[in-house]
């Protein structure tokens, strides 16, 4: 995005009413909160007015009186829209709690603050974040965290969906608002920064990382985490570098994604280019993006696949946190990579799979059930040192900060942690692929059931198991998953774009890959 190009998208967000008879202008919540932009009539001032009200209407009806904690992130669209919901939340009553001098917020941090009050006080605080997460500079987003600090179930956002719509289709008149000027004077300004950073020796071994002398090297990609690994920098003694200070909302700064857009994708050697230019200098590379829900780790053999670094974590900490409980179990998505499944059996845990979606983990991860939880595109969470939670939510800060633990403790980096455990328990290859797909396509998927697969074998092996339900939570995952003793697929259709997503993994070699690549594909069209 240029710098010519942020004044019409501001603009829109004012100026352009959405029609919410139009399904592409509705109010949406899709895995983690409605996202859209305002050149298309699907983030727009009214949306957020409308959003907020019944957010402010389900904390009445739940009996949620504490503070709301208010984060946003570096997008564009983010500023005006913080605006709107301060407006509406002031409004309807709400105590507001916001950055002491208006500045950037990650997700994170609202969750570890929701929990951190919940754990003192009998009227339960929640928290919104204004963010698209990943997305393009064009973009804008907004998700609510309930009381249980997580993103909120489906069953929430449906309701707040369902009423934000109908707000819309009323003409707005249903929304409470006040002036900007009186909503910014009303609001509360809280340290989310000092009680996070004061707070990680209870989940990260931070005199490890000290005695080990890691020369490590941050870049925020232009997000909200600036500011909290700038403290992370003063409070420890840490060789800590943060090699890039910009924060636009164009991110011009940006290498452009593998499809020529810009995407701040920490989980993206393409995106990671400028990071990556610096891995001779450096012992550990980290990265997050604009929430900093997501976590990006680079050592000298190059980017850490999200996947590989999700099992080393969990290899690690089931070894390395001796007071946590040996009846937790570890979360992962379906899509997530199967060696997740031969460490957890390796440690004698059971393991808890969902659909995709964090959302799954949130009660897990509240009531100390779940050690670990993580999800394919580089998002996860974990129980502090004492096994209580720290965040129901992704938080990449402090995932990048174990990958430096994990250094200074096994003295091995990421990518020899990953060679080793691959030795005793196979290395896996895995890919996700995007196929274009109509919407009765997507719906055809959606609908598969076990009795449409009319082969036995896949990919030369005989079929084990055929799930259209999570093994964990029995929720429906929307598509199919195939499983065999040397392998696996899942499809799923995409919720926004005219493709399916295949996911695949061999235990077996990349053309092994390729043969469950295609005779899914196969399968999936003969259904």
């Amino acid at each position: 995005m240029l710098v010519n190009e942020l004044t019409p998208l501001i603009s829109a967000y004012f100026q352009l009413s959405p029609d919410a008879s139009l399904s592409h202008q509705k109010v949406s919540f899709g895995t983690s909160g409605h996202r859209g932009s305002s050149l298309d009539g699907s983030f727009n001032q009214a949306h957020i007015w409308a959003i907020t009200q019944a957010i402010a209407e389900y904390r009445q009806q739940q009996g949620i009186e504490g503070p709301l904690y208010l984060g946003i992130d570096t997008h564009a669209l983010s500023i005006p829209a913080y605006g709107g919901v301060l407006e509406v939340l002031v409004a309807n009553g709400v105590k507001v709690c916001v950055h002491p001098s208006e500045g950037y917020t990650p997700t994170p941090l609202i969750s570890h603050a929701i929990l951190q009050h919940n754990r003192q006080s009998d009227q339960m605080a929640d928290g919104i974040v204004i963010t698209p997460s990943h997305n393009p500079p064009r973009d804008g987003g907004i998700k609510y965290n309930t009381p249980d600090g997580g993103p909120a179930a489906t069953e929430v956002t449906r309701a707040i969906q369902d009423r934000a719509n109908e707000i819309l289709l009323g003409g707005l008149k249903d929304i409470k608002k006040v002036s900007l000027t009186e909503a910014k004077a009303s609001a509360v300004a809280f340290d989310f920064v000092d009680l996070y950073v004061s707070n990680l020796p209870k989940i990260i071994d931070i005199k490890a990382i000290e005695r080990f002398g890691l020369i490590i090297g941050v870049d925020p990609l232009g997000g909200s985490s600036l500011e909290v690994w700038q403290a992370i920098a003063k409070r420890f003694s840490l060789h800590l570098t943060i090699l890039n200070l910009k924060q636009d909302p164009t991110f011009a700064f940006m290498p452009k994604d593998h499809d020529g857009q810009i995407r701040m994708d920490c989980s993206s050697r393409h995106a990671m280019a400028n990071l990556l230019s610096h891995a001779h200098g450096y012992d550990l590379l980290l990265a997050n993006d604009p929430d900093a829900d997501r976590h990006g780790i680079v050592d000298k053999q190059g980017l850490m696949n999200p996947n590989h670094y999700l099992a080393i974590a969990i290899d690690y900490l089931l070894q390395h946190r001796s007071n946590w409980s040996r009846d937790l179990s570890v979360g992962k998505t379906l899509v997530s990579s199967s060696l997740i499944d031969r460490v957890v059996a390796r440690h004698d845990r059971t393991l808890f799979e969902v659909p995709v979606g964090f959302k799954w983990f949130v009660d897990g991860l509240h009531n100390g059930q779940l050690a670990f939880a993580g999800e394919e595109s580089a998002g996860a969470s974990l129980l502090d040192k004492e096994g209580l939670p720290w965040s129901t939510d992704k938080d990449g800060i402090v995932l990048c900060l174990l990958a430096a633990e994990i250094f200074a403790v096994t003295r091995l980096s990421p990518s020899q942690y990953y060679q080793k455990l691959t030795e005793s328990l196979s290395k896996p290859f895995y890919t996700r692929v995007d196929a274009p797909a109509s919407d009765d396509y997507k719906q055809a998927i959606s609908s598969l059931s076990v009795e449409d697969i009319k082969t036995t074998s896949l990919a030369g092996d005989v079929i084990r198991q055929i799930h259209l339900k999570a093994p964990g939570n029995q929720q429906a995952i929307g598509g199919i998953k195939v499983m065999t003793d040397n392998g696996w697929f899942a499809a799923r259709p995409s919720g926004t774009e005219a493709l399916y997503k295949i996911y695949a993994e061999s235990f077996v070699g990349s053309k092994h890959l390729e043969m469950l690549l295609a005779e899914a594909q196969q399968l999936i069209a003969e259904a």
